[in-house]
C-alpha cells in the first residue's frame, strides 16, 4: 500500500518530495511518468498532520542496532531487528529480547548519545522545514527510545512533546532496569494507538505517516495516508 500526500502546491516541490521518498531513484525529467505523481500532488495538499518514523526514515541508522554495537552486542541484536521489521515476531517480543541482550547502563546510554550522533537522512531537514513553514504539525512516532530521539527532534525544531517513543528504565545504581511497557510504542500496533490519540485530540482529518517497516504499515489505517521508505540494494557479482 502506498498512498502519498503532500502539503505543497508547486510541481518542483513535489519532484523534490518524490526524490526524497524514493532515495533519488526517479530522475527529475521522468516525474510525469511516475504513476503516483498526480495522486501525490492532490492528496498531499490536504495533509493537516505528518508523522514520521525515526529509524531508517528521519535518520539513516537503526538506533537500537547502533546502541547494540556501542555496547558490543551488534550482531546478535541486528538479527532480531530484521525479524522485527519483517513482522515475523511481535514488536514487544523483539524489543524485550534485544534489550535483554544489550543491557545498557545509564552511563553507556549517555556516552552513546554524546559520542555517536545519528545521521539525518539527506533532504529530511528541508522536508521538515517545508512542512513547518506551512504550519503542518509534525510528530516523531518510534519504537526507539525518547532519550536518543530527543537530540534529533532538537536538530529539526520539533517540540519534544511531539515525540512518542519508548522509555528506558534504570536502577539508582545506573544499571539497566527494563523499559516502560505502558508506552503504546512498546507494543505491536502501538503507532496506530498514538495516531488515534492524535486524531482524537486534535481532530486531524488527513494525517500522513512516513516510515519503513511493518509497524508503520500496520498503522494505516488509522493514518489516512502512508508513504513507504524503500531502500533498494543492488548486488554485483564479478567473474574473475
Amino acid at each position: 500500500m502506498l498512498v502519498t500526500r503532500w502539503p505543497v502546491s508547486s510541481k518542483a516541490a513535489v519532484v523534490n518530495c518524490v526524490r526524497f521518498v524514493t532515495r533519488d531513484l526517479i530522475p527529475r525529467n521522468n516525474i510525469n511518468h511516475f504513476p503516483m505523481a498526480s495522486e501525490m500532488q492532490q492528496v498531499w495538499k490536504r495533509a493537516d498532520c505528518v508523522c514520521f518514523d525515526v529509524d531508517s526514515t528521519v535518520i539513516t541508522e537503526e538506533g537500537i542496532d547502533e546502541l547494540a554495537k556501542f555496547c558490543n552486542k551488534g550482531t546478535e541484536v541486528a538479527n532480531l531487528t530484521s525479524k522485527a521489521m519483517s513482522g515475523s515476531m511481535t514488536f514487544q517480543e523483539s524489543l524485550k529480547l534485544r534489550l535483554d541482550i544489550i543491557q545498557p547502563s545509564l552511563q553507556q546510554l549517555k556516552d552513546f548519545i554524546k559520542t555517536k550522533p545519528p545521521t539525518l537522512t539527506p533532504g529530511i531537514k528541508k522536508l521538515v522545514g517545508t512542512l513547518q513553514a506551512k504550519n503542518i504539525p509534525i510528530y516523531l512516532i518510534s519504537g526507539g527510545f525518547k532519550s536518543i530521539i530527543a537530540p534529533i527532534a532538537q536538530q529539526l525544531n520539533i517540540p519534544l512533546a511531539n515525540i512518542y517513543a519508548n522509555k528506558l528504565k534504570f536502577f539508582y545504581t545506573g544499571e539497566y532496569a527494563g523499559f516502560d511497557d505502558t508506552q503504546p510504542t512498546s507494543k505491536s500496533g502501538g503507532k496506530g494507538v498514538v495516531i488515534n490519540l492524535l486524531k482524537d485530540k486534535h481532530r486531524y482529518q488527513n494525517l500522513v505517516l512516513i516510515g519503513d517497516g511493518a509497524t508503520d504499515l500496520e498503522a494505516c489505517p488509522p493514518a489516512d495516508g502512508f508513504i513507504a521508505i524503500i531502500f533498494v540494494r543492488i548486488w554485483w557479482k564479478c567473474d574473475s
